[in-house]
């Protein structure tokens, strides 16, 4: 193989066999390294982890489970990995079984491609039900599909493949201290967090945004209006 020098060579040093070798097994290990595609056979086997989802009863009267089975890649080296590879919703209730049997299959042709999938949460929270959404722990959820999206992200946290950023220190000090002074003067809505006469918040989606020094503030999250 020939490479062309675009510069002046200004030291060289030689390779000795030792570290030749080295590379070449380095190579043989990374040749041998297996990332998630649709051409992986499922093994026989897979780790599952089963959540329940509840619903308010306007929107469906059963509970439905959400079973998420991963695989685990390169068992067993400094190369393990595990993801994501099929979905499957179950529930009592008929009504939503054909949407449910489409978007588990849909979804689990995602997870076998392999790649980024996490941007499969952010799809299912953009539904929005032309009914309305409902409130779940003081968090706002535009529709079931939207909930089913937040399961999705627990599981992705859980397993390692989605990370959350969570508040810098000068947030996390700014939010711990407009908490401290509301305390006193309201009482806690019924999660327990934030006050009843909080706003919603608009980054968040959930119901914990006050006005304090006429900035809009939100005690989840920290998003401010003042930056």
């Amino acid at each position: 193989m020939v490479t062309k020098i675009s510069g002046n060579i200004v030291g060289y040093r030689v390779q000795n066999e030792e570290e030749q070798a080295q590379q070449e097994q380095q190579k043989a290990l990374d040749s041998n390294i297996v990332h998630m595609h649709e051409l992986v056979e499922r093994p026989e086997q897979l780790l599952g982890s089963t959540y329940k989802l509840k619903t308010p009863e306007h929107i469906s009267e059963h509970s439905l489970f959400i079973t998420i089975n991963d695989i685990v890649l390169n068992p067993g080296t400094e190369h393990e990995l595990r993801r994501p590879f099929e979905i499957f919703i179950n529930s009592k209730s008929l009504d939503h079984y054909q949407w449910i049997v489409a978007l588990t299959r849909i979804m689990s042709a995602v997870f076998r491609k392999g790649g980024d999938v996490a941007f499969i949460v952010e799809e299912l929270r953009s539904v929005f039900d032309p009914k309305g959404g409902f409130w779940d722990q003081g968090k706002y959820v535009p529709s079931l599909i939207a909930s089913i999206g937040d399961v999705i992200e627990r599981h992705l946290i859980q397993i390692g493949l989605l990370k959350i950023d969570g508040l810098d220190e000068h947030q996390q000090a700014l939010v711990d201290a407009k908490k401290q002074e509301l305390a006193r003067a309201d009482s806690a809505e019924q999660s327990g967090s934030f006050p009843p006469s909080a706003q919603l918040c608009n980054k968040c989606s959930r119901k914990a945004a006050i006005m304090k020094d006429g900035c809009l503030t939100c005690l989840n999250c920290g998003d401010s209006k003042c930056g």
